[in-house]
């Protein structure tokens, strides 16, 4: 079941690689980025499953924005979403998957 976050994850990065921008990013394509990722992150916590490394991937978006290098900033807060997205449906996952493994 863990897999199938994993690959999720997998997916969704291999798909915002193909939906960047040719040209460079802005201050307003960081923070949009940047608020979806907060979004998901603060998801994640209403359902106690934060991830240590999407508030690393946070944190280096936020300095590489603060550097003015907006690329790396919304590699960055992409990849924080993703993380959060996929904590998100861990944590939904395991809502359920623990009855399996109790003894009946």
């Amino acid at each position: 079941m863990r897999s199938r976050a994993l690959m999720a994850l997998a997916v969704a990065l291999s798909l915002d690689g193909l939906t960047s921008a040719a040209l460079a990013a802005s201050s307003g394509d960081f923070k949009a980025a940047y608020a979806r990722a907060e979004a998901a992150n603060k998801q994640a916590g209403a359902l106690k499953n934060q991830w240590t490394t999407t508030a690393e991937e946070l944190k280096a978006a936020q300095t590489a924005a603060t550097a003015g290098q907006y690329d790396e900033a919304i590699k960055h807060a992409q990849l924080a979403e993703a993380l959060a997205n996929a904590s998100i449906a861990q944590a939904k996952e395991q809502e359920t998957a623990w009855k399996q493994a109790v003894i009946h």
